[in-house]
């Protein structure tokens, strides 16, 4: 029982738990009355959200894709911010912030399921390294502009930010990088069949 009550525990489970929550699933399915698992790239983030939708109502599509983008980053935001009220560690801060990665990437609402986690990785990113984030998004917002391909562009962004924080931060004030590292591998991870037809020539742009 101990188990169940410890302040910890409880926030890892919140945090995993909703980051489970297919935002972009239930606005498309809700507000447009599609299922964009199973259609386009059949992920649940914002990219698909609004490429599925766009055929339907190009309009409704960036309102509802931009809805996911927030709420998909607000929901780990979230979290964070109470955990941080509570007064926990920061190594406790940033092991609610995997996990609400991991509740986005692997959903246990979708049978471990999920998203890219780029917007998810975001929320949390702004909350414990809110320097080198911003300058992650103003290097996403050259990117997106430029190139008009949303993978890449978060990719690029995220390098940027991975190097900017090593610049910025010493240890994440926990003496190690590592959990900064970890949602950058899952974001990279679930990005493997785009980076794969990114080198193919194949990876569609967003217009």
């Amino acid at each position: 029982m101990d188990f169940l009550t410890n302040q910890n525990i409880i926030f890892y489970i919140l945090a995993y738990l909703l980051g489970s929550v297919p935002f972009g699933l239930i606005l498309a399915k809700v507000f447009a009355g599609v299922d964009i698992k199973q259609s386009g790239s059949k992920s649940i983030g914002a990219t698909n959200v609004l490429r599925v939708v766009k055929e339907k109502d190009p309009k409704l599509a960036k309102k509802l894709g931009l809805a996911t983008v927030i709420l998909d980053a607000v929901k780990v935001t979230f979290i964070l911010l109470i955990a941080m009220a509570f007064g926990l560690s920061n190594e406790t801060l940033w092991m609610i912030a995997v996990l609400g990665v991991l509740g986005h990437c692997y959903s246990i609402f979708l049978g471990l399921e999920g998203g890219k986690g780029v917007a998810t990785g975001l929320g949390a990113y702004i909350v414990l390294i809110p320097f080198a984030t911003i300058i992650g998004a103003i290097v996403w917002a050259i990117c997106a502009k430029v190139l008009k391909i949303s993978s890449l562009s978060s990719l690029i962004a995220l390098i940027a930010l991975l190097i900017s924080a090593n610049f910025i931060y010493d240890g994440l004030n926990i003496g190690s990088n590592v959990p900064m590292y970890l949602i950058a591998f899952i974001v990279f991870y679930k990005h493997i069949p785009n980076i794969v037809r990114l080198l193919k020539g194949q990876e569609k742009k967003v217009v």
